[in-house]
């Protein structure tokens, strides 16, 4: 998985962390998370803002959080 899958990721961080609400992670956080997903396999220095806020906002879909 790259960072690039937010969908499948956002879904492996619903199941891994379902008591957390995703609005309220900062991206530090959200990047050590992604990075510990089992399936994960990317360069961590890919990572960037864009790619955390769409993985962040596929999250709060697969939450169905309401803005």
């Amino acid at each position: 998985m790259k960072w690039t899958d937010t969908q499948e990721i956002a879904i492996q961080l619903a199941d891994e962390h379902p008591d957390v609400d995703p609005r309220n992670i900062n991206f530090m956080d959200l990047r050590q998370w992604v990075m510990e997903l089992p399936e994960f396999d990317d360069d961590p220095n890919r990572s960037g803002e864009r790619i955390l806020e769409a993985i962040q906002a596929a999250w709060m879909d697969e939450a169905d959080v309401d803005d």
